[in-house]
């Protein structure tokens, strides 16, 4: 099996990304190791902290943070970075030629059931002149690599560099990432849906019909049974989708009207949205293809639907927009 260095000298990625990516996957092992050390550790439970979203901090939000922070500093290519954790945009080296934007730990909220978390991460190339968030307010489409580190079982990256999306798999002995899976693809047809069924009296009419449409199965207009899955992380739900289909949605509520999105465009959606569609899926707001939406901050947040691009399609046709035609990718 190839290594992920091996994997992405094949693909021909630039030395300084190559290294970015290193130091990320090296990263995601050390977070690996303090996950999985848990309660041993003294790691889980809250912090008295709140990040700039009102959320309360875990202690291993917290620790993956200054991991990841420390290590992006140390690797040199990085200009500046921003995090879920982070209240600004952090600079980091004059002469980096990328912007990195991460959630350190999707699914914190599972810790303390020692349930499936991950680390998602975006790359961005680093504009000229003085660095601010204005630098990183970047389309998703500008991405030059996205991915995440899925802590489960077994600790597995999705990546992608714009050539497709590949899985790898951290081998417990030689604590390589080997090349498990050189080119997912989503099916483009689905029975499974994910969603957080308690906010259905929240949702908009559009995404209220289609969720009972698909619940009716049978003997309603879809004539066909659907389960639903939910793991209460996106990084778990997501890979779910690349492994054998589906379509996720977190989408828009009015549950408080002041926040009618929950994920976060920059260091969420817009990587999740990468991955998928390299993978052949979609990725939509229900309105907007999420790559190009112009962002205008950095902890911006959008409605989520992605995934089986049939099935998204068909999503997307309930709240009165044809999406069926392919994406570009730049």
């Amino acid at each position: 099996m190839q290594t992920l260095a091996q994997t992405l000298s094949v693909q021909a990625v630039n030395a300084s990304l190559t290294q970015l990516l290193l130091t990320l996957a090296d990263t995601s092992k050390a977070i690996s190791g303090a996950v999985r050390h848990g309660a041993l550790a003294g790691v889980l439970g809250a912090t008295e902290q709140e990040n700039i979203q009102g959320e309360t901090q875990k202690k291993l939000d917290v620790i993956t943070n200054d991991m990841l922070k420390d290590a992006l500093k140390a690797d040199g290519n990085v200009r500046g970075l921003a995090s879920e954790e982070e209240d600004y945009v952090v600079e980091v080296n004059a002469k980096g030629e990328y912007l990195v934007c991460f959630d350190p730990l999707d699914g914190s909220s599972n810790i303390d059931i020692n349930s499936l978390v991950g680390t998602i991460f975006s790359v961005l190339p680093a504009p000229a002149g003085e660095l601010n968030e204005q630098s990183f307010l970047q389309a998703g489409r500008k991405q030059v690599a996205a991915g995440y580190v899925l802590y489960g079982p077994s600790t597995m990256m999705a990546l992608t560099t714009g050539q497709g999306t590949q899985f790898y798999t951290l081998a417990p002995d030689s604590q390589e990432f080997l090349l498990t899976d050189d080119s997912v693809q989503i099916t483009p047809n689905t029975a499974e849906f994910a969603i957080n069924m308690s906010n259905q009296r929240f949702w908009e009419a559009p995404m209220q019909t289609y969720i009972a449409d698909l619940l009716l199965g049978e003997i309603g207009p879809r004539e066909q049974s659907f389960n639903m899955r939910w793991i209460a992380a996106m990084v778990g739900d997501v890979h779910r989708v690349l492994c054998r289909g589906g379509i996720f949605s977190y989408p828009t509520d009015n549950k408080n009207p002041a926040k009618p999105f929950k994920l976060r465009l920059m260091y969420e959606a817009n990587p999740m949205a990468l991955l998928v569609e390299q993978a052949g899926g979609k990725a939509s707001t229900g309105y907007e293809t999420i790559l190009d939406i112009q962002p205008i901050e950095i902890h911006q947040r959008v409605a989520v639907i992605l995934g089986s691009a049939n099935e998204v399609d068909t999503c997307l046709s309930y709240h009165g927009i044809d999406y069926s035609e392919e994406p570009s990718i730049d």
